[in-house]
């Protein structure tokens, strides 16, 4: 970490991606709002500084169209969880693709290496994915709360420092 990077807050906006919860819950919006069985997002939002909360459904366009406003408003890194699989309504990554300008593919290579290690190889079905858009960073975790206790893992340590060379420290 750089010095400059030390005494900034970063804040973050978590985004869950799943059909059969939105069909259940609708849309949230409010980290106050995460519904209990949401084990993943509320993870996140209890282990970062998570300052917006969304519950969408797998749709590309929703995906997108929740991700740009979050990028237009105050959070430095976006974290999804869910759809990130192989079947075909797995679409997170594809419509992340869609609007990141440039990807960090160590993420993804790590986060499979360490997946691995744990679950064998299965972990070769895992697509966790990271990149930058607009100066924000955004972070695909599978839906899994293992998988994001291993997202946790790789993530926590770097947040200022990616934020800061994707551009958005303040």
């Amino acid at each position: 970490m750089h010095e400059h990077e030390a005494d900034v807050e970063v804040r973050v906006g978590v985004v869950t991606i799943s059909t059969s919860r939105w069909n259940r819950f609708g849309d949230i919006v409010g980290v106050e709002n995460i519904p209990d069985e949401d084990e993943s997002g509320k993870l996140l939002a209890e282990e970062l500084n998570c300052v917006e909360y969304r519950l969408i459904p797998d749709d590309r366009s929703r995906i997108i169209s929740t991700l740009m406003d979050l990028i237009h408003r105050d959070v430095d890194v976006i974290i999804t969880t869910g759809g990130t699989g192989i079947s075909p309504e797995d679409i997170t990554i594809e419509a992340v693709k869609m609007i990141v300008e440039k990807e960090m593919e160590g993420f993804g290579e790590i986060f499979r290496m360490l997946s691995y290690e744990e679950i064998g190889e299965s972990a070769i079905l895992t697509r966790a994915f990271a990149g930058v858009s607009h100066g924000k960073v955004i972070f695909c975790l599978p839906g899994s709360k293992k998988a994001v206790k291993l997202g946790l893992r790789l993530i926590k340590p770097l947040l200022r420092h990616a934020v800061s060379h994707a551009g958005g420290l303040r």
